[in-house]
């Protein structure tokens, strides 16, 4: 199978940047132990202060539906909700070469 990536642009709500980035923390953590799971990875926008990103590339596209379906993602949404500024925008990405892929 395929590996499959996710890049996601997270917005937070204004001035809730750091607090959003600590509520993905549980997400971190979680993602330390899912057996597909190569990646998972905040990144802060230096440029945009109210902005994450989320890289993840996981083993297979069962992998990744193994994420998301699991309890710890289903938690994400009520734990990030109160800091968010809108819908993260998901763009799915199949890796085609490079370090690390």
């Amino acid at each position: 199978m395929s590996k499959v990536a996710v890049w996601a642009k997270i917005p937070a709500a204004p001035g809730k940047r750091d607090e959003l980035a600590k509520a993905l923390g549980t997400a971190l953590e979680t993602a330390k132990s899912e057996k597909g799971t190569i990646y998972y990875i905040l990144h802060a926008d230096p440029n945009e202060a109210d902005v994450l990103y989320m890289y993840e590339m996981y083993e297979s596209q069962d992998a990744l539906n193994e994420h998301m379906g699991s309890e710890a993602f289903k938690a994400l949404g009520p734990a990030i909700g109160p800091f968010l500024g809108g819908r993260p925008d998901l763009k799915f990405v199949a890796p085609l070469g490079g370090k690390g892929a």
